[in-house]
């Protein structure tokens, strides 16, 4: 990898890690209550979301007590997937935004609750 990709990546982990561990002490975990609209069924849904990291990395996500097989750390952005909905989770400005591979949307604002 160029060096210039590789000062990219460390720059947009520390971002991410800054943005959680501003809410939290590092080694704790951080969790928010997301207010989903979905659209077209115009219903709103609260989701539960718990980050749990450390002081160098994110360790693991967890969307309504269910831990996501994987997910992508790009800058202050948490990108994932859980049962067909592709979520990106915003920890700069405490947003929801998902889709149902086209079919459905969902994008919602999210406070700390711990």
């Amino acid at each position: 990898m160029p060096a210039d990709r590789k000062t990219a990546s460390a720059c947009a982990w520390a971002l991410a890690l800054l943005a959680i561990e501003a809410a939290a002490a590092p080694g704790h975990d951080v969790r928010w209550n997301c207010a989903v609209a979905y659209l077209p069924a115009r219903s709103t849904w609260v989701r539960e979301v718990t980050i749990a990291h450390d002081a160098r990395r994110v360790r693991a996500v967890r969307i309504d007590g269910v831990a996501v097989h994987a997910f992508q750390v790009h800058e202050a952005l948490i990108l994932t997937a859980l049962d067909n909905e592709r979520i990106v989770l915003d920890t700069a400005t405490l947003s929801w935004q998902s889709d149902f591979r086209g079919q459905a949307s969902g994008a919602g604002r999210c406070e700390r609750v711990d």
